[in-house]
């Protein structure tokens, strides 16, 4: 079996959900954006962490790497709109 890619983008709609739903304040972009971004996220941090060569399959590395990387990527998101609201 390859890459898991469906598990990253699934990972991520999870975790973009979630922010939609819990994450305190008014959502600095729209909720597509939000989601789009946690699923970016994911899949970066899943082939970064594949390349690094500490994927293996079947293991649970992965999957906590994109839920990571969906996590850090909507942190920057969010400050990022935030500073151009300001602006």
């Amino acid at each position: 079996m390859g890459p898991p890619i469906l598990s990253w983008i699934a990972i991520g709609l999870v975790v973009g959900f979630l922010a939609v739903r819990f994450l305190p304040g008014r959502e600095p972009g729209s909720r597509i954006a939000t989601i789009l971004t946690c699923i970016a996220g994911a899949l970066i941090a899943g082939f970064a962490h594949q390349e690094l060569g500490r994927y293996r399959e079947g293991g649970s590395a992965g999957w906590i790497a994109a839920t990571l990387g969906a996590v850090v990527m909507l942190t920057v998101y969010r400050l990022f709109m935030r500073g151009r609201e300001n602006s």
